[in-house]
């Protein structure tokens, strides 16, 4: 049994200590938030008698017994909690994107090659059924040459109603392409290797405001791939990524549907199943600090994302080739 502790007690810090509540191989040991009401709300409803809550996040990784850190904090707060737990000696599963920015990503990285612990991002479509399924299908030439890779956001409003903070929408940490384009942009990393060049014209929703229209191109792996996004518009919210090849198509649509030739005769849904992606993680983490592997995102993965976002908001129309 492996004692976990919680720094960020907001909607995705429940989640995760839900997945902890319900996993045979973790305890919620400690759980530190800002605001000391959330980490108690989420200790009691969580953890045990013996649970700590604290607004410190150095004094949970200095608790005595505690073997991993869950850092669930906004982006530009990553690194300082990350390098604490670190040092204290802790694993740690660091929250989606790896940092506000690539430059704090890679001291992040570096941090953690010295370090003899387990370390992780959770971006889930390693682990989403009908991503995997894609990878393979595309990787086995079940759609012939890929020829297009695109991707395609619609948030008729940001942040979501149900994304109850203010840092979503600043420019500096926030925004639907840290928030969701990481996860789809970590896909086609995946699929394709990284992406090494991009041209992006974005558009804001005020002057420190988030990016609210995207129309950009960019390639990975040969592979010539398009991103198109807007936000506070009518309609319905769309999150999607389709591979085109030169013998069908195949798009992951609602973040886990896998569907062939959509909207052909032909078209065929061959996952429709969301899988527990949050166990996956964290049965994964689990073989890591046991030493058996663990197939799990590292910071360097994660921080060559965050690099083709930062791309994306600094090329203002210009093409930028990307190294690793």
């Amino acid at each position: 049994m492996y004692d976990i502790g919680v720094v960020g007690c907001g909607v995705i810090g429940n989640r995760l200590a839900a997945a902890v509540d319900a996993h045979d191989r973790y305890e919620l040991a400690a759980a530190c938030d800002l605001d000391a009401d959330r980490a108690a709300s989420l200790a009691a409803e969580y953890g045990t008698a013996s649970t700590a809550t604290t607004t410190d996040h150095a004094t949970l990784a200095a608790r005595a017994g505690l073997d991993a850190v869950y850092v669930g904090v906004p982006p530009l707060a990553h690194e300082a909690v990350v390098a604490d737990a670190l040092d204290a000696g802790r694993h740690v599963i660091c929250e989606k994107p790896v940092a506000a920015d690539a430059e704090a990503g890679r001291r992040m990285t570096a941090l953690a090659a010295e370090r003899d612990l387990a370390t992780a991002v959770n971006l889930p479509f390693r682990y989403t059924p009908g991503f995997v399924r894609l990878r393979e299908l595309v990787a086995a030439g079940a759609i012939g040459d890929p020829r297009r890779v695109k991707l395609r956001f619609r948030f008729p409003q940001w942040p979501r109603e149900w994304q109850d903070v203010a840092w979503l929408e600043s420019r500096e940490q926030g925004g639907p392409l840290r928030e969701v384009g990481t996860h789809f942009l970590f896909g086609v990393q995946e699929l394709f290797g990284p992406v090494d060049s991009v041209s992006a014209d974005v558009g804001y929703a005020g002057p420190e405001a988030y990016e609210n229209d995207v129309v950009g191109t960019f390639r990975a792996g040969g592979v010539r791939g398009t991103i198109d996004l807007l936000c506070d518009h009518e309609g319905e919210e769309e999150n999607a990524i389709a591979v085109v090849g030169d013998d069908g198509s195949l798009s992951l649509t609602e973040w886990h549907r896998l569907v062939r030739d959509i909207g052909r005769e032909t078209e065929t849904t061959l996952v429709d199943e969301r899988g527990d992606t949050t166990a996956a993680l964290l049965t994964e983490f689990a073989d890591a600090m046991d030493g058996d592997g663990g197939d799990l995102v590292s910071f360097g993965e994660a921080t060559r994302v965050q690099t083709v976002l930062d791309a994306i908001h600094a090329s203002d129309g210009d093409r930028l080739s990307l190294g690793d």
